[in-house]
């Protein structure tokens, strides 16, 4: 079993920047893709941003480029998402996740195995 603990969130004002972590631990596997998600209140789960098990590649949702940054320290068994410049529209609970699927077909929910309970992330105008 794998368990995810995501960290970092809170309540801000736009512009601000945070880091949201998430701590892995449990089961090891040799390949796996991590992944961000958001979900805001009566919407539905959306991407953010993916990287490979090895950090050598990364993916991100349109709305996001340039301003999240997806970064991962396996010595610390530890994924993160660096948020600058949020935005209203950026408020919802961040969750992450660990599948075992390419970095393209990474951005559907459905392929990710595993889940955190997610932080959430509050932008005040």
């Amino acid at each position: 079993q794998v368990q995810l603990v995501e960290s970092g969130g809170g309540l801000v004002q736009a512009g601000d920047s945070l880091r949201l972590s998430c701590a892995v631990s449990g089961r090891t596997f040799s390949w796996y893709t991590m992944g961000w998600f958001r979900q805001a209140p009566g919407k539905e789960r959306d991407f953010v941003a993916a990287i490979r098990w090895n950090g050598d590649s990364t993916n991100y949702a349109d709305s996001v480029k340039g301003r999240f940054t997806i970064s991962k320290d396996n010595a610390k068994n530890t994924m993160y998402l660096q948020v600058n410049s949020l935005k209203p529209e950026d408020t919802a609970v961040y969750y992450c996740a660990v599948g075992f699927t390419g970095l393209r077909s990474a951005v559907t929910s459905s392929e990710y195995a595993y889940w955190g309970q997610g932080t959430q992330v509050t932008v005040s105008s």
